[in-house]
């Protein structure tokens, strides 16, 4: 497979993880899958944006250009068409860099979130941060520390667990690229067809 190949296929899997990312962190705004009163009893992670911005938006620049890197030639520089290949292939992994650091964010937010737990009403009628250091992970009987919203937890969790999870799925993908740059950086004109100008 050419290597510009390879990176449509890529920029098709990040565009589609990015938008999993992106409607996961809308429904972070919505704890237990209902509206909130109040912007202010929201994890602060939720307002981090972390799979909007991270893993969504950021991810955008590396999948579109992977998606339309077959037909960059950066106008066959230096007369010669695999010169302009060569220089797109390049880029390529510059942006698979941004795209690296977009879901790199999104990987901390998420991490840190599942790890310190959502913000709920406790029984002292406060919202705050019940649970510490993930305890609320390995015992259930402490969830009913959260009084409110009704399934907050469980929401949370499942939410960022799957951010987390298209974080590291973008970060490999992301790394993939950069071989692949690599590889078309050094030997554009392996590919099966391919002919100099």
């Amino acid at each position: 497979m050419c290597t510009d190949n390879c990176a449509k296929c890529l920029g098709v899997a990040l565009l589609s993880l990015s938008t999993v990312a992106f409607l996961c962190n809308i429904l972070l705004f919505f704890p237990g899958g209902k509206e909130i009163g109040n912007i202010d009893n929201l994890s602060q992670e939720v307002l981090l944006f972390g799979g909007i911005l991270g893993s969504g938006f950021l991810m955008l620049f590396p999948a579109n250009m992977f998606l339309d890197l077959k037909y960059n030639d950066c106008c066959g520089c230096c007369g010669t068409k695999s010169c302009g290949r060569r220089f797109a292939m390049f880029s390529s992994i510059i942006y698979a860099a941004i795209g690296f650091l977009g879901a790199g964010y999104s990987f901390i937010i998420s991490f840190i979130s599942i790890r310190k737990g959502p913000k709920c009403l406790m029984d002292n009628n406060k919202w705050g941060y019940p649970f510490h250091n993930g305890d609320y992970l390995t015992d259930k009987s402490l969830w009913s520390k959260c009084l409110e919203p009704e399934n907050v937890i469980s929401w949370n969790l499942n939410l960022f667990s799957i951010l987390l999870v298209v974080a590291v799925i973008q970060i490999v993908l992301c790394a993939i690229q950069v071989v692949n740059g690599l590889l078309g950086t050094v030997c554009i004109n392996c590919c099966k067809g391919y002919r100099r100008i």
